[in-house]
């Protein structure tokens, strides 16, 4: 069968488009093809089951030495990040305010994968309660369940429903950390604002993962306000090292350090991108500057989870589909009587085929109920009543039960009480872009924050605000995260469908970890690249408080995972021994590129000890 390749930022090499497609019928059911440094796969639309295509290409892997601090810390996707939330918490301010500060200048340095044109989850720790604070991007008034469907019933191509408004959801970041400071915050709001601006008036070095997206990209020139930023006039972006100047972001950030969230959405700046969101050329979207308006951040409960004996793992609830999937994979390796224990778990330095075994089957169930529950909780009802439903003790060994000594291959979703849900499971689909920090301030107070505009450069529409200024910020592809199918052939729907004021189900992570027998908070980590996140971050709770790795070994190690179809293994980091064995065991097995970008702060007996994912830019910095 034919696979060319698709339109948009999602093209394959053609080595690597044949390949997967080479792999015949049987094996495409399952395989969604990512691959190469521009990471995508075959223009038919996602099979259940299938590996997410995930975009934010592969960049040069650099080692990171881990950092050790005694005072404070601040591990971010980006050195200028790391450095502006440390010099934050340097002058005094609290864990929020280096937060606030922080994305700030991710949007203008990591504009591929962050920025104030899109949402966030954060976790807080007080030193007493956990709070859970919900920045999700919303779905516009006027969308309905439709928006993703062409003339004949079918969900248009991923490429097409990116590009442009169509799927702008309402950004929430701002609001999100404006209702955190007001309530964590200890210097000024305008105050927070500083760092990204200067940087973006004086400038900063184009990156070489930036340039590389850029260079991958065939959608973001298109839009002319980011061509004039980000590329030169004969059609290639800037080189690394040139030095790129945001007027437009400065004059934004401006507008927001007086006016706090207003400055976005209200006057000039929600103008213009209800203009350019409802004028896109090729593909309008519905936002309006009643949705701008009209958008709340959502204080929420977070879900505290035992594990083993020592530790109680804190993570986001749903829309969040993150700490429940997280562990879930968790539980089931615990009560799964042939998990391989600690000492065994790894192989000359990377995990072993039978650990593997246990891991993927592990998450296949995991996913199969997210798949089929989780959605908006303001819209869909949890199973029996409750989301931590899916993590107890009874329902979770029940699960684990299913567990053989060959590969599940594709798991059915379970119900943890009375009948099983009406919902239709959600076809997979490509989850994309985002950033993650985490902060632990000199009085111990905590962040984790995983921030995203979805897609790498979200919708390849930016907005300058309406300034007439060159630079500006992207705007976010956040409705692509709901079901692009609403419904199933018989015509049930999905939880995660489309609706207006809804929230689309994510897989950020956020999550701090505490000592159970103190109350001490032990951890704080998250990480991105879509749907990866949830296996990254399970990697670095199993490595560094079952295995003994301090955090940066934890997630120096290879990546893995499965979305519950193949075993998915980091390219270039397993044995064929390894893969040999998996197979032999059923698994249908895809060697890619894994770019996460994980980034963790651990309690150490002299103060805190940080890593960086070396698969991007990060750094610790602190004191």
């Amino acid at each position: 069968m034919g696979c060319p390749p698709s339109a948009g930022g999602y093209l394959t090499s053609r080595d690597a488009s044949s390949a997967l497609c080479g792999l015949g019928l049987k094996v495409a059911r399952f395989a969604g093809a990512v691959v190469a440094s521009l990471l995508v796969g075959c223009a038919a639309p996602p099979r259940p089951g299938a590996a997410p295509r995930l975009p934010e290409g592969a960049s040069a892997s650099v080692a990171k030495p881990g950092w050790a601090m005694k005072h404070f810390a601040v591990a971010a996707a980006n050195p200028a990040a790391a450095q502006a939330g440390s010099d934050v918490l340097k002058a005094g301010g609290s864990a929020v305010d280096a937060a606030v500060a922080v994305q700030m200048v991710l949007a203008l340095v990591e504009p591929q994968s962050s920025g104030i044109g899109g949402g966030a989850f954060l976790l807080h720790w007080d030193g007493r309660t956990v709070q859970a604070w919900d920045g999700r991007e919303t779905a516009p008034a006027a969308v309905d369940e439709t928006l993703f469907l062409q003339a004949d019933g079918q969900p248009m191509p991923m490429p097409q429903a990116v590009v442009g408004g169509r799927a702008v959801g309402v950004p929430g970041v701002v609001r999100m950390l404006e209702g955190a400071h007001r309530a964590h915050g200890r210097l000024p709001w305008a105050r927070l604002m500083q760092p990204a601006i200067t940087l973006a008036e004086s400038g900063f070095a184009l990156s070489p993962r930036l340039h590389a997206q850029l260079k991958a990209d065939v959608s973001l020139k298109l839009d002319p306000q980011s061509a004039a930023y980000f590329y030169r006039a004969d059609g290639q972006p800037h080189p690394v090292g040139h030095v790129l100047r945001n007027p437009a972001l400065a004059a934004v950030l401006r507008a927001i350090a007086t006016h706090g969230s207003e400055g976005l959405h209200g006057g000039a700046v929600a103008a213009d991108i209800v203009s350019r969101v409802q004028g896109h050329p090729r593909n309008p979207g519905r936002l309006t500057a009643r949705d701008l308006q009209a958008y709340r951040a959502i204080p929420r409960e977070s879900i505290c989870t035992d594990w083993q004996a020592r530790w109680r793992v804190c993570g986001m609830p749903p829309p969040s589909s993150g700490h429940l999937a997280v562990m879930q994979i968790l539980g089931l390796l615990e009560r799964y009587p042939s998990t391989p224990p600690a000492p065994m778990a790894l192989r000359d330095g990377v995990p072993s085929p039978d650990w593997l075994h246990a891991y993927t089957e592990a998450a296949r169930l995991a996913f199969a109920d997210r798949a089929q529950h989780v959605a908006d909780p303001d819209f869909t009802k949890p199973p029996a009543g409750r989301w931590d439903s899916l993590l107890d003790d009874h329902y979770l060994r029940q699960r684990a039960a299913l567990i053989g000594p060959r590969s599940l291959g594709q798991a059915a979703s379970g119900s943890p009480a009375g009948p099983h849900s009406a919902w239709a499971p959600q076809a997979d689909q490509p989850e994309h872009g985002t950033s993650h920090f985490s902060i632990v301030d000199g009085d111990g107070r905590a962040v984790a924050m995983t921030t995203t505009i979805e897609d790498a450069f979200g919708a390849r529409l930016m907005s300058d605000g309406g300034t007439g200024l060159v630079g500006g910020f992207l705007l976010n592809n956040q409705l692509t995260d709901f079901s692009a199918a609403p419904r199933d052939a018989q015509g049930r729907p999905v939880a995660n469908r489309v609706q207006p004021g809804k929230r689309p189900r994510s897989s950020m992570s956020p999550t701090l970890v505490f000592d159970r027998h103190d109350g001490r908070l032990v951890m704080t980590l998250g990480s991105s690249l879509g749907a990866a996140i949830i296996h990254a971050t399970a990697k670095t709770l199993i490595a560094s408080l079952d295995w003994g790795l301090d955090v940066q070994r934890a997630i120096d190690l290879p990546n893995f995972g499965s979305f519950n179809g193949p075993t998915v293994l980091e390219k270039g980091r397993f044995t064929p021994a390894t893969v040999q064995a998996l197979k032999a065991r059923g698994h249908i097995v895809i060697e890619m590129d894994l770019t996460t970008g994980s980034q963790a702060l651990q309690r150490t007996a002299s103060g805190w000890f940080g890593g960086a994912d070396p698969r991007r830019e990060g750094v610790v910095a602190g004191q």
